[in-house]
């Protein structure tokens, strides 16, 4: 069957089972038990490599094993709650897996996070117990330490399987809160299972085992997609965050283990494009594309390189709180659209008093089904705010709907179009970012008054406030902006520190004395025209070199002008952003440079020295 036929009959099978919804399926298979089955049946096929690696499913059967053995003379139970603290290798899913086979629940801690976020996580989850590879030397008090590697004393009884039922937990994911606080979504092992079943029924999942590339940070949810897969017989390949950084070297890798599925935001696709496509191989690349939503440009272009055959590309939508996936659409046409809902989830599209609106009318969605997470983890307030009974005559009794804040459109073809959110919330690089929550970070700072945060998917974050006080008698607006980032990336995961902070004499004000967040932008515009001209010795990029770099940063980082002794990340940048440098310096000037050169040589005149050097040894 050819690639087109195989997704064409994908589709008609994902048509035809929504379209009159169906009923509700029936229980299905929990991962590990699919697991254990695939590791007996065929052992020592690999089941899992890093870049340095490989498990079979006979030794990660057994790793796993081990290690839940541990993990249940510690206490662990059903619905016990583990925290994980690991990079991304085969030592993760040994973890992961483990905590399943234990009967327990894991909560993601990941490395990269500032401390006070991490601390805040083990506090809010009330973790005792946490799985890690380097023990913490001065670890949360009541917290005990186990390390990936450890065994259960010789003596210790093998602890049979433990035998979960579908509703007990099987992780908490935090996301970012409105309030400043972040919230844990506490999801289901029934909604694991649902999830994996549903994706398997709409052939989006194929019924061989396939290489499935893991692209996504273990603390984002659509890292349960890529992970769990091994659970049905799927190899995992790893891909850490050098990789990801790195889109030559990401697409080398991706050739090398012959990955055929690959999850990503349509910002990364974006970077990763022209080294993954160059050399596409015999069996096409299949992309779970999402996490936000895709430009028109960009559906248009994956499109025509799926009608190429380079390519089989599905948009997936779905929040944290429906257990990753809800609704999913093969990438055709010219219109971007959310596709049906998958198996087992009902998409309802009401109004502001929860009344069904016609087709072609604007209305929020409202998702049902198995895959529908629990709770927010000791938020009964906000659980019953976004988690409401299900009014439809379909629903079995009991049953809730959660409230999504996004809004869509259904078509007559009952596809869905998808409009925006109906309040602040934004998706950047895949993360959901609540703009209140780095807002309540920025305005906890003792020299702030107040503080504002926008988002735009094309600029990223921008931060503004005014001060307590004047500034420092040595500081200028730019070091008081880099000062009051520097606090924000002390507390906040990198994805939701601004790309830019704006210091203002004042808020712009509507008519009735609210915050103008429309006009903040134009307010930072006025800001910055009133300073002197050599305020900070503004240094102008000279020479061949350096005037480039600097128009490459200011588009990348939405800046007027960058100046030669500028920081790269003092301004705002992270990895992704460095990918777009790298990506518009090799279009103008054919010079290619890695990730780590933009890191060793973050100054303007010290990356445009780097690259005159490069240019020189050029033949």
């Amino acid at each position: 069957m050819t690639p087109r036929t195989a997704k064409a009959a994908a589709m008609a099978d994902t048509d035809s089972a929504q379209t009159p919804p169906g009923p509700e399926p029936g229980p299905h298979e929990d991962p590990v038990p699919r697991f254990l089955r695939e590791a007996d049946r065929d052992p020592g096929r690999p089941a899992v490599r890093d870049g340095h690696r490989c498990l079979s499913f006979g030794e990660l059967k057994d790793r796993s094993a081990r290690l839940a053995d541990v993990l249940a003379g510690h206490g662990v139970r059903r619905g016990t709650l583990v925290g994980v603290r690991l990079p991304r290798s085969v030592d993760l899913v040994v973890a992961l897996l483990a905590v399943w086979r234990a009967g327990g629940a894991y909560v993601p801690l990941d490395p990269g996070y500032p401390a006070e976020r991490l601390a805040h996580m083990t506090r809010d989850a009330d973790l005792r117990l946490v799985v890690t590879d380097r023990p913490d030397p001065a670890p949360h008090p009541g917290v005990r330490q186990v390390t990936v590697d450890e065994r259960a004393p010789d003596t210790a009884a093998r602890r049979p399987e433990a035998t979960p039922t579908p509703d007990d937990p099987a992780y908490v994911i935090y996301t970012s809160g409105s309030t400043g606080r972040p919230k844990g979504v506490v999801v289901s092992r029934g909604g694991v299972a649902h999830l994996i079943a549903a994706l398997e029924h709409g052939g989006l999942y194929a019924a061989a085992p396939r290489t499935v590339g893991w692209n996504a940070s273990v603390s984002f949810d659509a890292s349960v997609q890529q992970w769990a897969r091994v659970c049905r017989g799927d190899t995992l390949v790893l891909i850490d965050d050098r990789l990801r950084s790195d889109p030559a070297a990401f697409a080398a890798h991706v050739r090398e283990h012959a990955v055929t599925d690959l999850d990503v935001t349509p910002s990364h696709w974006q970077v990763l494009r022209d080294p993954l496509l160059e050399d596409p191989g015999a069996t096409p690349l299949r992309l779970f594309v999402g996490g936000e939503p895709i430009p028109v440009p960009l559906w248009r272009d994956l499109a025509l390189a799926a009608e190429r055959g380079l390519v089989e590309a599905v948009n997936v939508y779905g929040p944290t709180e429906t257990t990753v996936d809800a609704t999913a659409a093969w990438i055709t046409g010219d219109r971007p659209h959310l596709g049906l809902p998958l198996h087992g989830v009902r998409g309802q599209v009401l109004d502001a008093r929860l009344r069904p609106v016609p087709d072609g009318t604007e209305g929020e969605l409202f998702l049902s089904g198995a895959g529908v997470a629990q709770a927010y983890l000791g938020r009964p307030a906000l659980t019953a705010e976004r988690f409401l009974p299900d009014p439809a005559a379909a629903a079995p009794p009991g049953s809730r709907m959660y409230r999504t804040g996004d809004r869509v459109r259904r078509r007559a073809d009952g596809t869905l179009d998808y409009l925006g959110r109906t309040d602040r919330q934004v998706k950047l690089h895949g993360f959901r970012v609540e703009p209140g929550e780095i807002e309540t970070v920025l305005a906890d700072h003792p020299d702030v008054a107040a503080a504002a945060v926008t988002a735009d998917p094309a600029r990223g974050l921008s931060a503004y406030c005014t001060l307590a006080h004047g500034p420092a008698t040595a500081d200028t607006p730019e070091r008081t902006a880099a000062r009051l980032l520097g606090h924000l990336a002390a507390t906040l995961p990198p994805y939701l520190v601004p790309s830019r902070l704006t210091v203002l004499p004042d808020m712009p004000l509507t008519a009735n004395g609210k915050l103008d967040h429309a006009a903040l932008p134009t307010a930072a515009d006025r800001a910055r025209a009133a300073r002197p001209a050599d305020e900070d010795r503004h240094l102008e990029p000279t020479g061949p070199v350096e005037p480039l770099i600097a128009r490459t940063w200011a588009e990348v980082l939405g800046r007027d002008r960058v100046r030669a002794d500028d920081d790269f990340f003092v301004l705002g940048g992270h990895s992704l952003m460095a990918l777009k440098v790298i990506a518009g310096l090799k279009r103008s000037l054919g010079v290619v440079i890695s990730t780590r050169a933009v890191y060793q040589h973050p100054q303007l005149r010290e990356l445009a020295r780097h690259v005159e050097d490069l240019l020189a040894d050029r033949p």
